[in-house]
């Protein structure tokens, strides 16, 4: 089902985006890192903050709770468990009662153990778990994990749009194009969101169909890929999570 609600974006900090979805004056805020802008926008756009949604634990998606509850002291805040700030600890499974709609929670751990995406009607908010073109860094979970996590969001629906919480697109497709430099459709989206990103506008949202066919994290098994990976120790008969692992070590050190 197609989205009822406005989605904008919110940016913070240099590259993150505060996801603010609004219907009827009520609006959501996914992963409010910095309370100073996410106040502003509602401010300027005459929005009562009816919930919080947070993604996982580190600062940049969480830090501006404490602020944002100073002025919205009974807004409901959904998220991991143990993390300051969340009132109402979900897991894989739950289903928020939003007044815009449900937003289903999807376990995606790999970045962080605690990691969580939302599905709100066709869109997905998916923190730093999948990016346009790329994904997160392993930093608590392993690649194993993280492969699980990705595949699961790969099959949602083709036309469901991903809303990741950084602005990192263009640096995702110079790697994916040395990833995987024969697939033509990573070409046209380098020169499609550069013209956009010239622009001042955001690159996102994304949709399943459009990484699934080009994000080479969701491809890591595909031939071409373990052809590229030969130089780095890779061998034909290496499983996707090798291979996978492979992708992500050398985007951890990729200029």
């Amino acid at each position: 089902m197609a989205a009822t609600f406005s989605i904008a974006p919110v940016g913070a900090f240099s590259d993150n985006y505060i996801w603010v979805l609004s219907q009827d004056a009520r609006a959501v805020a996914v992963d409010p890192g910095d309370a100073a802008p996410l106040l502003r926008h509602l401010e300027s756009e005459k929005l009562a903050l009816e919930a919080i949604l947070i993604t996982h634990h580190h600062a940049d998606h969480c830090g501006g709770l404490t602020e944002l509850l100073q002025v919205w002291p009974d807004t409901p805040v959904y998220g991991p468990a143990g993390i300051p700030g969340i009132s109402h600890p979900v897991r894989e499974g739950d289903v928020i009662a939003l007044g815009m709609g449900q937003a289903s929670v999807l376990e995606v751990p790999g970045h962080t153990l605690d990691h969580l995406a939302y599905l709100i009607e066709d869109a997905l908010f998916c923190g730093d778990t999948l990016f346009a073109a790329g994904c997160g860094r392993v930093f608590e979970g392993t690649p194993g994990q993280m492969l699980a996590s990705l595949k699961k969001l790969a099959r949602l629906p083709p036309q469901t749009k991903v809303y990741p919480a950084h602005e990192y697109t263009l640096s995702n497709l110079r790697f994916a194009l040395a990833a995987d430099q024969h697939n033509p459709i990573l070409a046209m989206r380098l020169s499609r969101d550069s013209a956009l990103r010239q622009r001042g506008l955001p690159t996102l949202p994304s949709t399943i169909a459009l990484e699934t066919a080009s994000n080479p994290f969701l491809r890591s098994g595909e031939p071409a890929l373990r052809k590229t990976l030969e130089p780095r120790g890779g061998k034909s008969g290496d499983s996707e999570e090798a291979c996978f692992a492979r992708l992500r070590e050398w985007k951890n050190d990729f200029r």
